[in-house]
């Protein structure tokens, strides 16, 4: 964890976006006082004329050797955090806590980043997919959640919480949608998130709004209870102060922060990283956009880290808990262990 550090800003050497059919390419150089203007622009031409287009490296279909999954602590430390959890919540002293868990995926050689990437971004599409490279380590994930998007005065974000998995059956497929919609512990885990979110921009916006009622968002392996929030900023505050702002909502923390905050790792017992940080981009106008690193692992070598987390509530249970972190844990072990 030690490349990590507790923030990271990076001016991209080259940065390419695309927005629909809009496709922009921006060149950075650092360049020093005694810099000549013509040299700094042949570096960038030189600089360009590398890229090339090819696709990602495949994963090897038939590695040697077997990947072994291990758990960071066995699944009953786990379930009794989550006890202890709802104990401390049942007191008052918290209404709400996310409490996340580790498995580890020990390969026969080392992960491949760039495959995994491709893997994910094909397997995904509907989240973001993200690859962070510190040194000999990789922070990567297929994250659903949307932190904060910013556009000139407007805002928007997502509450996300609340889980069901899913069935290649769609009749089945949707009676859980249905059952998740009419989860009274899930509500509430979500109402949570969501009335913290909006007095969060509450007093930066002229208004904030969201849905009257969540609906279902579907990927790939779960699904979620979602309400989208939009507000009218009151000023042009940029997208990383937003983030700021914002984060961590109870979705990845508790309610309230201050107290979710000093429970967690003692429960826990395991150092987060960048698990559940903010990941994103801002240009030059301070728009931006930024997700949570959900459904991510940490590379290094050839032991992946990954990472899973529940809203635990007064009504949880311990052996419930578990078992979605096992759905969550469902969208990265696979590839890892393939």
């Amino acid at each position: 964890m030690s490349a990590f550090p507790p923030a990271s800003l990076v001016v991209p050497e080259i940065a390419i976006a695309r927005r629909g059919g809009d496709v922009r390419l921006t060149v950075a150089a650092l360049v020093a006082p005694d810099d000549v203007p013509a040299d700094v622009v042949g570096r960038l031409e030189r600089r360009l004329a590398a890229l090339r287009t090819a696709p990602p490296p495949l994963l090897d279909p038939d590695p040697a050797g077997r990947a072994r999954i291990v758990g960071s602590m066995p699944p009953e430390h786990y379930e009794d955090a989550v006890a202890r959890a709802v104990e401390r919540i049942r007191a008052g002293a918290v209404e709400k806590v996310v409490l996340a868990r580790e498995v580890q995926v020990r390969a026969p050689r080392d992960h491949d980043p760039a495959a995994l990437l491709g893997v994910l971004r094909d397997a995904f599409p509907g989240c973001y997919v993200l690859a962070l490279g510190r040194g000999d380590a990789t922070l990567i994930a297929a994250s659903p959640e949307l932190l904060v998007r910013r556009e000139g005065l407007r805002a928007s974000t997502v509450a996300l919480a609340g889980s069901a998995g899913r069935s290649a059956d769609p009749a089945v497929d949707a009676h859980l949608g249905e059952r998740l919609m009419r989860s009274e512990k899930d509500r509430e885990e979500h109402a949570i998130v969501a009335r913290r979110i909006e007095r969060a921009l509450a007093p930066l916006s002229v208004w904030v709004t969201a849905a009257d009622e969540p609906a279902i968002v579907r990927i790939v392996n779960i699904q979620h209870l979602a309400t989208p929030i939009r507000a009218q900023l009151a000023a042009p505050l940029g997208a990383i102060d937003l983030a700021g702002a914002l984060h961590p909502t109870p979705a990845v923390g508790g309610e309230p922060h201050a107290a979710a905050a000093r429970l967690i790792p003692a429960l826990e017992g395991l150092d987060r990283g960048w698990y559940a940080g903010a990941v994103g981009w801002s240009d030059a106008n301070e728009d931006g956009e930024f997700c949570v690193a959900l459904r991510c692992a940490l590379l290094e070598g050839p032991v992946a880290r990954c990472y899973a987390g529940v809203g635990v509530v007064a009504d949880s249970d311990p052996a419930a808990e578990l078992a979605e972190t096992e759905i969550k844990l469902g969208a990265l072990l696979p590839v890892l262990a393939a």
